[in-house]
């Protein structure tokens, strides 16, 4: 089976076609087209009225005999060693037949069109692949969360540019706080969306050690300095190298944290005050080494519309990115509308119908969690202070309605709050979270870890953690300024669940 992909001929009102353009067609057995797929050589023959084969196709006899065609002409497109297809010529207003100087002139023809063919049929493979290899390693749907409302779009480049490396992620943070991250590969290819997939499963798990936003970035950029030597060591040729924004936001403090590589900052739709852009310092590219990150919290009210994306966005604009910026503040005004409309109203107005470069964004509608589902104790550090905490967050749990959990949580707290007084300084304090799951947290001014182990027979202790990690749905720890942060979540009843205030 054969697809016409192209059509010419010598009269202006072209002649009655047999299959049209992009159309399979199928040829009989004895044909020239046949006996030049199965042998790849050139097939010119003379053709009348009694031409064996062409008896037994009624339509191409009818139009070949009507247009009074006498002289067949079928050249193989053939590169690299595959034929592809083959080029029909058909003479019929020039009385004299097709010649031996006729098949040298078409098949040198041929030859380099079959060339040009192959080379295009081979980058369109590989953009193929790239592109699917690059949707494949995006996440396929973002996790549900209280904390934002979220919608997204990634729109790779045209074939002449090549697939490119840009991602967008949301992971689940501890205390009910939310990471929003994107980045941008440097490259297209192939090699650009692998190394997009690395760095995202890599920003996955730093994101679950729970370290800050310029931190992580730090540890980022260790990383892709491995990759860059691991790929001059391989001789591979390929520039490693990428930028990322790294959002934590918090629902419960109604700030946001933001650190940045070398990437565009993240745009707030606020609900009464003008589109801003926060003054994140930049930070230098993931790649170049030894330099620094930082960090800046921006207070964000309840209902604002975080964007984050890749500068294929806002350069869009025959790459004149005040241009782009300004069409962003446009798209993104009025911030109660649905999110997926925002998404379609910055495509229709930032991009052309083929961008020039991968786009990838994220937006985000931010929630609150209100006061009433937050309860907070600052507990002193003396072991006769344990009951008396874990009688507060019964009836805190009272109040909640969550009598079922209450006993699993009075262990959590009594593990957590004893360790604490035992090993760990300074303040401690004692929080609980409702929120789609139940969280409990325990605070204090002690950098030191607590690690996981599993007692032996003869121990009189040890098992405390070994049980909260049992019980628990997750634990972990996380490290501020002033201490560290030990927490533990509990899944809920569905009806319990609420998500937001």
């Amino acid at each position: 089976m054969l697809r016409r992909a192209a059509h010419l001929s010598i009269r202006e009102d072209q002649p009655e076609v047999i299959v049209a353009i992009g159309e399979p067609t199928r040829y009989p057995a004895r044909s020239p087209q046949r006996r030049c797929l199965a042998t790849g050589l050139t097939v010119r023959e003379t053709v009348d009225a009694t031409t064996p084969w062409l008896v037994h196709d009624p339509r191409r006899w009818k139009t070949m005999i009507r247009l009074g065609v006498h002289t067949h002409l079928v050249v193989p497109l053939r590169a690299r060693g595959i034929t592809m297809g083959v080029v029909t010529l058909l003479r019929w207003q020039n009385a004299a037949p097709f010649d031996a100087d006729d098949v040298l002139l078409v098949e040198d023809l041929v030859a380099r069109a079959a060339v040009c063919v192959d080379n295009a049929r081979r980058f369109t493979r590989e953009h193929q692949a790239a592109l699917t290899l690059q949707t494949s390693l995006l996440p396929p749907a973002l996790p549900e969360h209280s904390a934002v409302e979220v919608a997204h779009r990634y729109l790779p480049a045209d074939a002449e540019a090549g697939v490119g490396g840009d991602w967008y992620d949301v992971i689940p943070l501890s205390g009910a706080r939310v990471a929003l991250v994107v980045g941008d590969v440097v490259g297209h290819g192939l090699h650009a969306a692998a190394g997009m997939g690395r760095l995202r499963a890599a920003v996955q798990t730093l994101a679950d050690l729970d370290l800050a936003p310029d931190e992580l970035l730090a540890r980022l950029d260790d990383l892709v300095l491995r990759l860059a030597e691991e790929a001059e060591a391989a001789d591979q040729g390929a520039v490693v190298g990428a930028t990322c924004v790294y959002a934590v936001y918090d629902p419960i403090a109604r700030e946001i944290v933001v650190a940045r590589a070398g990437h565009p900052s993240p745009a707030i739709a606020h609900l009464t005050e003008p589109v801003e852009f926060p003054d994140i310092p930049a930070g230098p590219p993931l790649g170049l080494g030894g330099l620094p990150f930082e960090s800046a919290v921006v207070p964000v009210e309840e209902g604002s519309v975080v964007a984050l994306y890749t500068d294929g966005l806002i350069e869009a604009s025959d790459r004149d990115v005040d241009v782009g910026m300004e069409r962003l503040c446009f798209a993104l005004a009025h911030p109660d509308r649905p999110l997926e409309e925002i998404c379609d109203t910055m495509v229709r107005t930032l991009l052309p119908a083929r961008p020039r470069d991968d786009v990838a964004f994220l937006v985000a509608r931010t929630h609150v969690l209100s006061s009433d589902r937050v309860a907070s104790w600052e507990v002193p550090g003396d072991p006769a202070a344990v009951p008396a905490a874990r009688s507060a967050v019964v009836a805190q749990l009272s109040r909640w309605g969550l009598q079922d959990v209450a006993f699993t949580t009075e262990l959590i707290v009594s593990e957590l709050l004893t360790n604490a007084v035992r090993h760990a300084c300074g303040p401690i304090g004692l929080r609980l979270i409702h929120e789609r799951v139940l969280i409990c947290e325990v605070s204090d001014g002690s950098s030191t870890s607590p690690h996981l182990r599993r007692a032996r027979s003869t121990d009189e202790g040890g098992r405390g953690l070994f049980l909260v990690a049992q019980i628990a749905q997750r634990w972990g720890t996380r490290y501020c300024d002033e201490g560290k942060t030990i927490w533990a979540e509990q899944p809920l009843p569905r009806e319990h669940g609420t998500p937001r205030s």
